[in-house]
């Protein structure tokens, strides 16, 4: 697909009753699952999935609840549930930012002032893959009274927690999991902490906010290097690819007055290698899928584009999939489905469209005319060879 062309295969918004600011696929270690039964489901049209949403209205009084909800995808009809199969109100505080466990235990909410812990618990009663949600007793001493947290991420074994607080705070901190023993606790990185990601084999964390970004020796908890913006550039979000190392970069956001791009940067010599305009809107979210092929960017006009890691190039575009723009995106585990969400209260999800045979099919098609020409040219230049006598 071109950069005009609209992506029909969006399944819908299914409305929550809630302004959206989080969304994450539950591992399927969550249900009881182990990796081969996964992999197995992940090929089946008929897998069900979970997918925790987290928003609310706020600390007025608005009406609107604070909760943290899970729903599921529903592989047969393409479709998220009506009604979330989970709900755990969270009073006056609303979940802001969440980070979701990769083994698949719990989730972590950011609030006004303080982080809280959430266990996801598999139930067996009537659905073997239902969940509910408990308010644990684990208790995050360290991310009590800190201020809002604007970024949490854990590293990809799970063992290393990153929280971005804003600007009263201003916090870059890095605690082992679950211990909570805090390795990095750093001032001024950023005025605000806007973004975290950690590279796939866990050995640099980068984070953006204010000024530029700037990556991080896990190991050592010191700065490896710091990326400048040019020009009017302000940095949003940040994700490294999830290649080998030897082919892997680093993804950031930027947003100036013409739009949206995507700058790429060697994880080597950290340094700029591209910049490219992929939005004439500002871009709102930002996601990398798990196989490395896909980038995806929302919009604060709604809309969600899906481009090519390989040559940068829009691959499907939903224009106003949500009415308000877009707050998270997440891709699923196997990089199928891309789920969304929004303050306008809406969640969906996107089927990733396989362009392969496609490909291949136009491929066959283009050598069968070529072979096709070329039997017709030696055919009509027999006729016209002298006869032998």
């Amino acid at each position: 697909m071109g950069k005009g062309d609209k992506n029909d295969d969006g399944l819908g918004c299914k409305k929550y009753g809630v302004p959206l600011y989080g969304a994450a696929w539950v591992p399927p270690a969550a249900v009881g699952k182990d990796d081969s039964a996964a992999e197995s489901e992940s090929s089946s049209h008929n897998l069900n999935r979970h997918v925790v949403l987290a928003g609310g209205g706020g600390e007025g009084h608005s009406g609107i609840q604070n909760a943290i909800l899970v729903s599921t995808f529903d592989g047969e009809s393409n479709s998220l549930s009506d009604e979330p199969v989970a709900k755990l109100g969270t009073g006056s505080d609303l979940p802001y930012r969440t980070a979701v466990h990769p083994g698949g235990e719990g989730l972590i909410c950011s609030f006004l002032k303080s982080c809280r812990w959430f266990e996801l618990d598999s139930t067996t009663s009537t659905d073997e893959h239902a969940l509910s949600l408990i308010s644990s007793e684990k208790s995050l001493e360290q991310l009590e009274d800190v201020g809002q947290q604007l970024a949490m991420t854990f590293n990809n074994e799970g063992n290393i927690l990153a929280t971005g607080g804003e600007s009263q705070d201003g916090k870059l901190r890095i605690f082992k999991w679950p211990a909570m023993e805090s390795t990095l606790d750093e001032s001024n990185v950023h005025a605000s902490v806007k973004d975290l990601d950690f590279s796939p084999d866990g050995k640099f964390l980068v984070s953006v906010g204010s000024g530029p970004a700037r990556i991080w020796n896990v190991a050592t908890s010191t700065p490896a290097a710091s990326l400048p913006k040019q020009n009017d550039e302000i940095f949003g979000y940040a994700r490294f690819s999830r290649t080998s190392d030897t082919d892997q970069v680093l993804y950031i956001t930027a947003n100036r007055d013409k739009g949206g791009s995507i700058t790429k940067w060697n994880t080597t010599s950290w340094k700029r290698i591209s910049s490219t305009h992929v939005s004439r809107d500002p871009i709102s979210a930002f996601n990398v899928s798990p196989d490395g092929k896909l980038l995806s960017i929302g919009t604060i006009q709604g809309d969600i584009l899906i481009l090519s890691c390989a040559n940068m190039r829009v691959q499907s575009v939903v224009r106003k999939a949500h009415l308000g723009l877009v707050t998270a995106l997440a891709f699923s585990a196997d990089s199928r489905a891309l789920v969304s969400a929004s303050l306008d209260s809406s969640a969906r999800v996107t089927l990733i469209k396989d362009n392969k045979k496609k490909d291949g099919m136009s491929l066959w098609t283009i050598l069968f005319v070529i072979l096709l020409a070329i039997a017709i040219y030696y055919a009509r230049s027999k006729d016209y060879l002298p006869l032998k006598l």
